[in-house]
């Protein structure tokens, strides 16, 4: 890596790329193509939302602005899938972070706010890349969907990986899509090595690059 000691130009980058980044924009979804539309909400469970050892007041945050959309989804005819930390006992990940998402703990399941706003398929995941689990995977792929819309956390872990590994995943195969994050729907937590707003700005920075649509609503 290059050494990083003009701090001006650094700060003045990272400005812009915020102003960018956060600017008021639109993603328009036409009623045309809600059957070929899914939104995807990445560990809207109570592990990360209410209790545990990586629940934090950040992603609590959206949680009811999250069940709000699923809502609108379903009203609207566009299908609301979940992908939920669920966890051995035994994890290599804990390795790297704090147990948490155990299976068959209330952890790992939905909040009752999204459990209410709407009914989810839901996916159990082993890692922080939802697009790793066969059964997600093979499911986006048979049901030959278009427009993918992520909500959730964390912003520059489990929600970035999943997106580039979808939007790129279906480049793969030549399959046009739009992958959308809708940044008032995405949280990232407080970490020891960084606060949570440089992360979420690093994370939406690298998904921008890579195609994937940032906006702040979403209007259908």
């Amino acid at each position: 890596m290059k050494k990083l000691d003009n701090f001006d130009v650094i700060a003045n980058d990272i400005f812009n790329a915020y102003e960018c980044i956060y600017a008021k924009k639109t993603a328009v979804i036409k009623p045309e193509d809600f059957k070929k539309t899914v939104h995807v909400a990445v560990d809207m469970i109570n592990g990360f939302v209410k209790d545990g050892a990586l629940s934090s007041s950040e992603v609590f945050a959206i949680n009811d602005d999250v069940a709000v959309f699923s809502a609108r989804c379903k009203n609207a005819g566009i299908i609301n899938y979940a992908l939920c930390d669920c966890h051995p006992e035994e994890c290599s990940e804990f390795l790297t972070y704090p147990v948490h998402c155990v299976s068959g703990t209330e952890e790992s399941e939905l909040t009752d706010e999204l459990k209410k706003a709407a009914s989810f398929k839901i996916f159990p995941k082993l890692s922080v890349n939802g697009w790793l689990e066969p059964e997600f995977h093979d499911d986006i792929i048979e049901n030959g969907y278009d427009i993918f819309i992520i909500s959730g956390d964390c912003t520059d872990m489990c929600v970035l990986q999943l997106a580039l590994s979808l939007k790129s995943g279906l480049n793969r195969i030549n399959h046009p899509s739009r992958v959308i994050i809708p940044t008032d729907l995405v949280a990232t937590c407080s970490l020891p090595a960084r606060r949570p707003e440089s992360g979420e700005l690093a994370a939406l920075i690298v998904m921008q690059s890579n195609g994937i649509e940032i906006v702040r609503n979403i209007e259908f």
